[in-house]
């Protein structure tokens, strides 16, 4: 971390800064992240310089790479910093129900391009109505909105929905989807192919993933 002074600017550091602030699940109950357009005026930069954006998530994410990683979600217009988890903490953090639940709204929403996921198609897919399921989805619910990786959507037919965060559609590593998707289809499958097919694009500017 002390390596951000050496390579960003003080309108840099702070673009750095409100990300990390507005990324946190504790203060955003919604939208986590900046928009481009917001960090853009941070660094005071033209709209369309794109290179100057580029270059600043690059030398960010060089720099807090062994803890955090900054991207940018072009789908929902967010930028966030997320922190690197270890696997083994990551199992106290979700149980195997909610991580089943982030896959499927992952899924229906990265994969099939849905804009949000009703609570009903949930209950399909994971038990018959009863109000022992209906309880179990929720508190899986819950726990997955505490931490950021989901949020109520507000849809037109007021039907009871959620939609993915960006937070929620960088959970999964692209090894961990690699793992999903061989386990599935019962065969090796090529990298590129499994990030194509999870709609799995470079969204850290440079940065590995």
């Amino acid at each position: 971390m002390e390596r951000l002074t050496a390579v960003l600017s003080p309108d840099e550091e702070y673009a750095f800064v409100q990300i990390m602030f507005s990324s946190s699940a504790s203060v955003r109950s919604d939208s986590f992240g900046l928009s481009k357009r917001e960090v853009m005026k941070i660094l005071k930069l033209k709209q369309e310089d794109e290179q100057g954006l580029i270059s600043f998530l690059k030398r960010v994410n060089q720099s807090i790479s062994r803890y955090f990683q900054v991207v940018y979600d072009e789908r929902r217009d967010r930028i966030v910093a997320l922190i690197h988890v270890p696997a083994r903490q990551a199992r106290d953090l979700l149980s195997s129900e909610s991580l089943a639940l982030l896959m499927f709204i992952f899924y229906h929403q990265e994969v099939l391009q849905n804009e949000y996921t009703l609570f009903a198609q949930l209950l399909e897919a994971f038990g018959h109505e009863s109000l022992d399921v209906r309880r179990k989805i929720l508190m899986n619910l819950d726990a997955l909105m505490k931490l950021g990786a989901v949020v109520k959507y507000e849809n037109p037919s007021n039907e009871e929905a959620y939609a993915l965060t960006t937070i929620g559609s960088r959970l999964f590593s692209d090894s961990y989807l690699k793992r999903f998707a061989e386990f599935s289809h019962s065969q090796q499958l090529h990298m590129d192919d499994v990030l194509k097919f999870f709609k799995r694009y470079n969204l850290t500017a440079g940065a590995d993933s």
